[in-house]
């Protein structure tokens, strides 16, 4: 099973996610269980809370495929402490608001050391503030996506997620997101069958299919190993059709979530049906 959809709004309350992924023929979605550019939000409402579980179940979702996202203001590295500290608490309070959702995950993007301290240094505050947020929590698997590379941001190789994880106590709270714009951006590539396979033989080798909860099915309008982060519709950018293909045949990434990010929301369903249309 494929569950393919779109990050989808949320505006007017967590339930309308549901109705807007119904309405591009979704099984699966992404979604920001508060406004993103803020750091803190009120409490969900009982009514909200009910609503949304009560559309998932009307709509046959599953937990497995949806992939909540985080707020973008986040840094777990922030070389400042003050400031780490609250990014980790706007975190577990995000962690928490899946949970009570019923969800099971909360992708985020690693984290920037901001030139202030080293990629090792960073990578080990990260580390430390996801086993933090472990501990605060009942159950959310914290899913780390991989990244361009623009700027100072790290998880734009293979390795530093795999650092990241092998620091993290609880192996089973952890995972990842391939975005596909951001690995090919940062260096991986996937636009003939043999680099997709080459590149998924590298993931699987460092870091492990098993650690695999979701993917960002986007094109890329930056050039190959440009760490410049911008996406594109399918088949418009850099990497082309046939890589989206690879990835809905290839049964190591059947049951997780599937995610468009891609630059125009009005063809979204046109995208879910065109990705449908490679399961063959």
């Amino acid at each position: 099973m494929k569950y393919i959809g779109a990050h989808v709004s949320a505006a007017g309350g967590v339930e309308n996610a549901v109705k807007n992924a119904v309405k591009i023929g979704a099984n699966g979605f992404a979604l920001f269980t508060k406004n993103q550019r803020q750091w803190f939000a009120k409490p969900l409402s009982e009514k909200n809370i009910l609503k949304f579980k009560e559309y998932m179940a009307e709509h046959g979702f599953s937990a497995d495929a949806i992939l909540p996202h985080d707020s973008y203001l986040i840094n777990l590295g922030h070389p400042e402490t003050e400031k780490r500290e609250k990014s980790l608490k706007s975190f577990i309070d995000e962690a928490k608001r899946v949970e009570i959702l019923g969800l099971k995950y909360l992708n985020f993007h690693p984290g920037s050391h901001l030139r202030k301290i080293s990629e090792e240094e960073c990578l080990d505050l990260i580390s430390d503030s996801v086993n933090k947020a472990i501990k605060e929590t009942d159950s959310c698997i914290f899913v780390i996506e991989t990244t361009a590379g623009q700027g100072s941001n790290l998880g734009y190789k293979f390795e530093h997620l795999a650092y990241i994880i092998d620091k993290i106590d609880d192996k089973e709270r952890i995972g990842v997101c391939i975005d596909t714009a951001h690995i090919f951006a940062a260096g991986y590539d996937i636009r003939t069958k043999e680099a997709y396979e080459a590149t998924m033989k590298e993931f699987d080798e460092i870091i492990g299919f098993k650690y695999l909860k979701g993917m960002h099915i986007n094109d890329s309008k930056a050039k190959f190993a440009s760490r410049v982060d911008r996406h594109h519709s399918l088949g418009k950018g850099e990497i082309g059709i046939d890589a989206f293909k690879f990835i809905i045949q290839d049964k190591r990434i059947d049951n997780i979530p599937l995610i468009l990010e891609t630059i125009d929301p009005d063809i979204w369903a046109e995208e879910i049906e065109l990705l449908r249309s490679f399961d063959v």
